[in-house]
């Protein structure tokens, strides 16, 4: 169906146009004011959360599946809105292509999204960049008090794929120019401005938070921060409108709330809490996603938004695909296609350690079996009856082709499972708990690890951390996606491996610390054949982002 005025789907969940701000036809930003109103209905708000397995590249699908999911409850009469992370243009031109869905079940207006949008990335890597440059002005006229070159932690950002930029030296060229000194890129998605966006209730808690960004160090070794160098209030200014989620919708008319950055390998991964809150303010049914595998952006979702706000997911979707099973269980990518109940069995432990990490944090859990043409009737049955032994419902789902249609009864399974909308939780950690003993105890509960190896540099780390005070902030990890261990290749469910933690960072704006594992970078790099080549305007229309 053609999209709506965007007027149209505000209406759907009760907004008027005093609190909208529209760019453009198909999209708009609401105003934080809305969270003021009384809430239109008497129901309790349940909020599905959406994961995975861990990650392959024969595909899982947790985009399509929330969309699809969400239509499918609209369909159904409910009051339903999604609340879903924006795409970053890194994998927009590298190797994933679009963040907006797939097939029958986009988010419209699909390309803008991807690429522009409202400008919220492109505002979060100004404002990280002018702290950037502040620390090294401030550092270049020897201002009080006085960072120490050598003991900055700030790092640039670019919402792009950039392998070239992760190390780089800054300042050359004359005293002019500033002092010389080894600097980094992350990606914009990676930034503490990113998360500190993300996590704030309000624009006070985000000044607040901005404050507290630790961006290195004198030569004594006192932490020196945002509010130190004066830079909150122009990092406010560029972030206001950023702050406002935006409203958009899915391709069968669902309203969707889109807020907030990507990349639950190297940050916590899940779109902004105010994007969240604002949707369980105006819907009954509430369908966001956590990225990657449970182990990463679910894991991140429990134990750093649940353990500080009100969130509670009323249910967990963890979604899985015949394909990506019988990968994780040998069968070469290759062959995929061809039936192999053999290897499905063989994969589905993967699944079972991911459904085990949903058990512990409390919610119910669904399986969606996010349904492939090459998929054969033996294959989803024998996946429905193994879970059905486990008590698990398991529901194969054609929301890819079809639509919300195809998603009906995945819909159905989530609301026979939400029965409770704010059901007992319980984090992996004690965050009051010493630093190694919550490494340690999130690693056997979200990787299936032994135990937890520190290096010398995070052994460093963490004595700073510990003097600073810091330690009791909770953990966002950043690992590989590709596997329950810190080395890619590592398929499957193994038990009894090692966490090598490489270095700690401490991210006291975003109110945690980031745990850097194997050899995970924070600035991807394009692949030999990046999907920007793919990408073009013909005829006015922009093409080749899928």
């Amino acid at each position: 169906m053609p999209p709506r005025p965007i007027s149209a789907v505000a209406a759907d969940l009760g907004l008027t146009d005093d609190v909208l701000l529209p760019y453009g036809r198909d999209k708009a930003k609401v105003e934080l004011t809305a969270l003021a109103r009384p809430r239109a209905s008497a129901a309790p708000a349940r909020l599905i959360l959406v994961s995975a397995l861990t990650p392959t590249p024969a595909g899982e699908g947790k985009t399509t599946t929330s969309i699809g999911l969400g239509e499918a409850l609209h369909s159904m009469g409910l009051r339903a809105c999604l609340a879903l992370r924006e795409p970053s243009l890194g994998p927009v031109f590298g190797v994933k292509g679009g963040g907006t869905g797939g097939g029958a079940c986009r988010l419209q207006p699909s390309a803008e999204i991807n690429l522009h949008f409202t400008g919220d990335l492109h505002a979060i890597t100004a404002a990280h960049n002018l702290l950037a440059a502040m620390v090294d002005n401030h550092i270049h006229h020897g201002s009080a008090p006085r960072l120490d070159p050598g003991r900055v932690l700030w790092r640039r950002v670019m919402d792009m794929n950039d392998r070239a930029l992760r190390q780089v030296i800054v300042g050359l060229g004359g005293t002019a120019n500033g002092a010389p000194r080894e600097a980094n890129f992350d990606i914009t998605a990676a930034s503490e401005v990113m998360a500190v966006l993300c996590l704030s209730a309000d624009e006070a808690d985000l000044r607040a938070r901005l404050g507290r960004i630790v961006v290195g160090f004198t030569a004594e070794r006192k932490a020196v921060t945002a509010a130190d160098l004066g830079a909150v209030g122009a990092m406010t200014a560029l972030l206001r409108d950023a702050l406002r989620p935006n409203l958009v919708q899915g391709n069968e008319g669902v309203p969707a709330l889109v807020h907030g950055g990507p990349f639950a390998n190297i940050a916590h991964g899940a779109n902004s809490l105010i994007a969240t809150r604002m949707a369980l303010h105006l819907a009954d049914w509430v369908v966001t996603e956590a990225g990657f595998g449970m182990d990463l952006g679910g894991e991140k979702f429990f134990d750093i938004l649940c353990a500080q706000t009100e969130l509670r997911p009323a249910a967990v979707v963890l979604v899985a695909t015949v394909r990506a099973l019988k990968l994780h269980g040998g069968q070469p990518l290759a062959a995929l296609s061809t039936p192999d109940l053999g290897a499905l069995r063989a994969g589905l432990p993967n699944l079972l350690h991911h459904l085990a990490t949903v058990r512990r944090f409390g919610p119910p859990c669904v399986v969606a079996i996010n349904r492939f043409p090459t998929d054969t009737q033996d294959e989803l049955d024998l996946l429905v009856n193994l879970l059905a032994e486990q008590g698990v419902a398991c529901v194969p789902s054609d929301h890819y082709a079809r639509g919300g249609a195809g998603a009906r009864a995945l819909a159905e399974a989530v609301v026979a499972a939400a029965v409770d909308p704010r059901p007992a939780f319980t984090p992996l950690y004690d965050r009051a708990a010493p630093l190694e003993d919550k490494l340690r105890a999130l690693a056997a509960g979200a990787y299936g690890a032994a135990g937890v190896a520190l290096s010398r540099q995070a052994r460093a780390d963490l004595q700073r951390i510990r003097k600073l005070g810091f330690e009791g902030l909770p953990l966002c990890v950043a690992k590989t996606q590709s596997s329950l261990t810190d080395t890619p290749g590592v398929l499957g469910a193994p038990v009894g491996h090692t966490l090598h933690v490489e270095g700690l960072r401490e991210a006291v704006g975003a109110g945690f610390i980031v745990v850097m594992t194997g050899e995970i970078v924070r600035m991807p790099g394009l692949p030999k054949r990046p999907s920007a080549l793919d990408v073009d305007v013909v005829d006015g229309q922009i093409v080749g982002v899928e």
